[in-house]
Parts: C-alpha cells; structure tokens; sequence
C-alpha cells in the first residue's frame, strides 16, 4: 500500500457518502406525508424553517464577506498564502450547506415519520433514522470532498506553479522541500477549518435562540399557565417551537458537527508533518498527513453499512431502541479498529504502533463519555430519577438538583479525557518524541469522529421524531400513534445529550491538538526570521544562536529567539488563562440572556392571543402562528451578532496587547474552562428535560400535577443550557484556536508585548 493510492479513497468515500445520502432522501420522499391535515402543518414548519434560514445566512453572508477581504488584504501583505482567503470561504459554504441540507430532509420527514407510525413503530424508526442519516452523509460527504479537493490541489500547486515558493521557504528555515509543501499545505486546510467553525458558530447561536425562545415561550404559557398539552395547536408558539427544532437541532447541528470533522482531520494533518518530518522517510510523513483523511474516508464506508443493522420490533422497549442505534455505530467502530491497525502498520511503521492504539483509546473514550453523559441525562439512571422526584418540593428545589448534577457530572469525562490524552501520549513514545505524542493525541480525537456519519445519523433523527410527535398531536392522530412517536422522542434525547456529550470530548482533543499547532507555527516563524537574519548578517543560526538573540533585541526586532515563554509564572500566560477562562462563561451568559429576551417576547404573544383571540381556547378559533415565527426570528438574528463576532475579535485582541504567549495562555484556559462548562449546561438541560418526560410518563402523579409543573420550570431552565449554551462553547474552543493560528503572522508582527 501506498499513501498517495488509498488517498483517492477520500474522494471515493465523499462521493459515496453524497450519492447514499441522495438515495436516502429520495427514499423518504417516496414515503406517504399522512392526511391533509398533516401535510398542511408539515408545510407550515417548512415555510418557517425556510424563511429563517434564508435571513440567517443573509446576515451571515455579510459577515463573510467582510472576513474574507480582510484575509485577502493580511494575504496582499504577504501574512498569509494567497489560497487562505478561499479556502476560508469553502470552509463556510460547506458547513453552511450540510446544516442546511439536512434541515431540509428533516422538515420533509417529519410528517412522513408521524405516518410511519401509524403502520408500526419500526417503520417509523426507519423514516426517522434514514431521514437523519441525510445530514449524517452530507457532512462527512462534504467534509471529505473539502479536504480532498484543497489537498489535491495544494499538492499540484506547490509542486508545479508554487514550487520555488517552497524551495525559498525551505532555504530560509534550513529543512527540505517536503516539510514545507506540508505546512503550506496544512496551513491553508487549517483555514477552511476556520470558515467552517464561524459559519458553525453562526448556525448554533442563531438556531439555538430562534428554537430555545420558542421551546420556552410554549412551554411557560401553554403547559404551565394555560395547563393544555404540548403541541397543543391552540398554542401560538407550537409551529415556532417545531421550526426551532429544525433550524437549531438539525441545521445548527450539522454545521456544527461539520466543523468539528474537518477541523479534528486537518489538526491531525498538521502536527503529522511537525512529527514525523525529521525521521528522513518521505514516505512516513506523508503518510502521517494522510492516515486521519483516510481514516474518515474508510469511516464513511463503515457508517453505510452501518445504517443498515438500525432496525427493531414493535412494542420495543426504549432499552431496544437504543440497541437498535448502538448496533448500527458500534459496528461502525469495529471497522475503523481493524481498518486502522493496517494503515498505521504500512505507512508509520511496526515501531510506530502506538499511534494504532491512540486511535482505540478516542473510539473506546468516545464510547464511554457518551454513556457517563447518557447515565447523568437519561430518566433510565438513578441521577435523573432522584431529580425528578425533588419536583415534590417545587421547582426551586429541582432547579438547584439539576445545577448540582450538572457540576457533578463533569468530573468523570474530564478523568476519560485526561486518560485519553495521557495514554494517546504515552503509547505514541511521547515523552522522548513530544511530537509524535501530540499527534497520537490528535488521531484519538480523529478516531472518536471517524464513524460521524452513523453517529450523526442516530443525534439528527430526534428532532425528526420530536416534529413527528408535534404533528401527531395537533393533527389529534390516535393516541397509539403519539406512544409511538413519544417513544422515539424520548431516545431521540437520549440520543442528543449523549451526542452532545461525544463532540464536547471530541472537541477538547481537537482543540488541545490546534493549540499545539499554534505554537509549532509561531516556532517556524521565529525559525524562519533567525535564519533570515543570520544569512544578512553572514552568521550561523545554530552556532551564533546567542549573538543573533542579542542583535536582534538590540535591533527591536518583533520576532526574536525566546519570544515564546509558555511558563506559567509568565505575566501574559497567566492573563491569557484568566481572559481564556472568562470568555468560555461570558459567551455562554450572553446566549443564555438572549435566549431570555427572545423567550419573554414569545410569551408576552401568546398571552395577547389567548386573551384577545376570541374562542382560541374553546378550539373555535386559530392561533396566529406566523406572528411567533417572526419573532424568534428577529430576536435571533439581532442576538447572533455580538457572541459570533467575539469569538473571533476576542484572540485578535488578546494577541495585540499580550502577544502570542498571552493567546497560548488564553487558548489553555479556554479549553480547560469551556470542557468543563459545556458538560456542566448539557448535562444539567438533559437531565432536566428527561425528569419531565419521566413525570409525564406517569411517575410521580404524572401530566398536569404540580410536580409536572415543576419540571416544566425546570426543563425551561435547561432549554438554553443543553441546546444553545453548551454546543456553542464547544464550537468557541476549537475557532479560538483557529482564529489565533490563521493570524499567527499578523499578531507577532503587530503585537505590543
């Protein structure tokens, strides 16, 4: 085997990836959309979804073009490699595109999975599971296709048009032309990752207050003041509240997810070429470069076959349906284990084994960090149980449980974590070869999203089942119908919190890997400018490394040997952690408020309509259901703005007054807060939503008690936490470290520390 002859894989696997995802959609549509009634609200949930949609990326489309002058002007003046501003503005469109692809199967299935269920409850898995398996496709089709084009490309570039270019650069830095057609290379795919993260973070914020806002606003009136059931149609803000599952949970998530695929692949494929360029094998570099995008190419393929073991019985219990679920991704998994133990083997080496074995210890973490979130989140577990049954003394008392829950529940992944990057480490001879270490730590988090696409698959299916259940209800279907779609709903939370669970580790090992990068790249860059400077001044960069230090201090020069002091006890390291930590709770609270000021407007309309609306709640009249849509929207669109911009803004500044070691200092303390805190407010909601959906299922004096009410407080609590807080914090951590590396160039150059 060789490197550049199962690369072509990756195009292979895209394109197989986007051809079943086309076969699975039409599948769906071939599928029958149930009575008039149902299709009238499938329809209404579509418009809505599609208005939003079309507002959100306008204002986002403005954002980008911005971003990408501004790269375009930092490349002019030669801070960056011309090809970044496109590859940035890829990165986007992609992830902009599989959100956006998904949501659309998602609002055709919805009404189609409420008539599957009609027939038997397996069928209605089936539409609800295919229907995900859309998104699913699309991201890690697309993905793939981004990463292989870029590669493709930059390959012929830098080796035909670019190639004096790389002969210069490797001049300057005293290495050879391989070691420097990579990093160009890497550079510029590390750049899409970055395009991808901003249009992620454009898509979680927006969707996540537009869905959250209305979940609240609906819930608040509707369940608690005006004591009707959810989904009820005489409440205004139950199609808002179905279109928010859609342009948050499908298409927020899929451009989320999208980002941390392609940004786990190209920071593996960066720190291979710091790892493994010193070893004198041309072969084993670029083999390094290209085993994570193979891995995700074979990934695909295992998550096809995958899609096909998700089936089960009627009557199933929910203990089966997550079986169902379980089979399709671990078997998913175990292919990647085999597949893998024979790239590594050819292209690294037998002595190089340990990187196999970083690779099982991300698919076995992914594993458990989602059954520790599934154990602190699922109504199955005593956690969930025990905070539902403090509904018995109010929801103050239920609230305060799930905050102690969700601060508990941080402890153990932080433990898989750490033993995740402490083993990856230690297993790839890390201590004596630091960067084959950090690259075994990157291709743990590559395995632990290897097998996205079926992964993705069973998290997108939820709000499928959720907008099912939404149509059964108002379309009064008999009640075996809603059990059915209720019993997919409720794994489909299952399902999410544990998904959200497995891309927050993902996350941290993505970002502590794009942090390395980081400062291998300030590295070059003083490598470069010490031989630069050496060559005009006739001296040697190794032997008169100390004259040259001196010189170049003496001559104000910006970048400089012993420039980058990571210690601790180093002034701007240390406010950089202070800055990192703050930001991670900063930007969550101001989500958290938006979604609160979104949420009292949705509830001050439904109050106006049940009491102006004459026979609303007799079932006499209609509810105006545009006007909540047009809230959630405006409100969304206002308050997507000022967290999305921070998160770039944020680096940028930091880098200008404390320079590169006060951004190192803040992308540490940014990853060690953000993990934390994103599991506290996933943890919390998830559990919070399954201690009401426990007391619904008639526990505890079950619908309409007080302690349903309760848990309705307290599930509205968790709403912003679990869907709009905790998914943006992780993507911020990853784009912090992003932002900071495109601008390397920029910030040493312009810094005033």
């Amino acid at each position: 085997m060789d490197s550049p002859a199962l690369m072509l894989l990756a195009p292979i696997g895209a394109v197989a990836a986007l051809l079943f995802a086309v076969y699975l959609f039409f599948w769906m549509k071939r599928q029958d959309e149930g009575t008039d009634e149902m299709k009238k609200i499938s329809a209404s949930i579509r418009q809505g979804a599609n208005a939003f949609i079309k507002r959100q990326y306008t204002t986002a489309g403005i954002f980008f073009i911005g971003m990408t002058l501004l790269l375009g002007v930092l490349a002019y003046f030669g801070f960056l490699t011309i090809f970044v501003p496109f590859a940035f503005i890829t990165g986007a469109f992609f992830s902009g595109l599989a959100g956006l692809v998904g949501m659309k199967a998602a609002t055709y299935a919805n009404s189609r999975t409420a008539n599957a269920c009609r027939s038997s409850l397996n069928r209605g898995l089936r539409v609800a599971f295919n229907s995900g398996a859309v998104m699913g496709m699309t991201v890690v089709g697309l993905g793939v296709l981004d990463i292989a084009v870029w590669y493709y490309f930059l390959q012929w570039w830098y080796s035909g048009p670019g190639l004096q270019d790389v002969l210069r650069e490797a001049v300057a830095l005293g290495t050879d032309e391989l070691s420097v057609r990579l990093q160009y290379i890497t550079s510029a795919m590390i750049t899409f990752g970055m395009g991808a993260s901003s249009m992620a973070l454009f898509a979680r914020v927006g969707g996540g207050i537009f869905t959250k806002a209305a979940d609240v606003g609906a819930d608040l009136v509707g369940k608690v003041e005006a004591g009707i059931p959810e989904d009820d149609p005489r409440n205004p803000a139950t199609i808002a509240d179905n279109v928010g599952d859609n342009v948050g949970d499908v298409c927020g998530m899929g451009a989320d997810l999208y980002e941390s695929y392609v940004g786990s692949i190209v920071a593996t494929c960066s720190l291979g070429v710091a790892a493994f360029i010193g070893d004198g094998k041309e072969s084993t570099t670029m083999g390094a470069v290209a085993i994570p995008i193979i891995m995700a190419a074979i990934g695909i393929l295992a998550s096809i076959l995958g899609t096909f073991l998700v089936r089960t019985g009627e009557n199933a219990s929910q203990s089966k349906l997550l079986g169902a679920l379980r089979r399709g991704v671990y078997g998913s998994s175990a292919i990647i284990a085999v597949v893998s133990f024979f790239l590594v083997r050819e292209f690294l080496g037998a002595d190089k084994m340990g990187i196999y074995w970083a690779i099982l210890l991300g698919l076995v973490a992914g594993n458990v960090i989602g059954f520790l979130t599934e154990y602190y989140t699922s109504d199955a577990y005593k956690p969930t149980k025990e905070l539902a049954a403090s509904a018995k003394t109010g929801s103050a008392t239920l609230i305060i449980g799930g905050i102690s829950l969700g601060m508990m529940s941080t402890f153990f992944p932080a433990l898989v974590a750490g033993a995740t990057i402490i083993g990856s480490f230690i297993v790839a001879n890390g201590f004596n070869e630091f960067s084959e270490g950090m690259y075994a730590v990157a291709i743990s988090a590559v395995g632990m999203l290897s097998t996205l696409g079926i992964t993705l698959a069973t998290d997108a299916y939820g709000p499928i089942a959720d907008n099912a259940g939404g149509i059964a209800e108002m379309s009064a279907l008999p009640k075996q119908v809603r059990e059915r779609t209720d019993a997919l709903d409720s794994l489909g939370n299952t399902t999410a919190a544990t998904g959200k669970g497995f891309c927050i580790g993902a996350a941290a090992l993505t970002a502590l890997a794009l942090m390395v990068s980081y400062i291998e790249q300030i590295g070059i860059k003083i490598s470069a400018e010490v031989q630069r400077f050496a060559e005009t001044h006739n001296l040697d960069a190794v032997t008169d490394l100390d004259k040259i230090t001196g010189m170049m201090e003496a001559a104000g020069e910006k970048i400089r040997p012993g420039m980058l002091d990571l210690s601790i006890t180093n002034p701007p390291v240390m406010v950089g952690l202070f800055i990192g930590a703050a930001l991670a709770f900063t930007f969550a609270a101001l989500l958290i408020k938006s979604v609160n000021r979104a949420a009292q407007g949705i509830v001050r309309e439904v109050r106006r309509q049940f009491k102006e609306i004459t026979g609303l709640m007799e079932g006499k009249a209609e509810a105006d259901y545009a006007s909540c849509v047009d809230i959630c929207t405006k409100n969304a669109l206002r308050e997507m703005i000022l967290p999305s911009v921070l998160a770039i803004v944020i680096p940028i500044a930091v880098g200008f007054f404390l320079g590169v070691n006060g951004v190192a200092g803040m992308l540490a303390g940014g990853l060690v807060t953000g993990f934390a805190l994103a599991f506290f407010v996933n943890n919390s909601g998830g559990a919070w939503d399954n201690a009401k959906k426990y007391i619904e299922a008639g526990n505890l004096d079950g619908k309409g008690s007080n302690n349903h009410k309760a848990a309705v407080v307290g599930d509205t609590v968790g709403d912003p936490f679990k869907d709009t807080a905790g998914p943006a914090v992780d993507i911020l951590i990853k784009l912090m470290s992003m932002v900071s590396i495109v601008f390397a160039a920029f910030v040493m150059s312009v810094s005033i520390m």
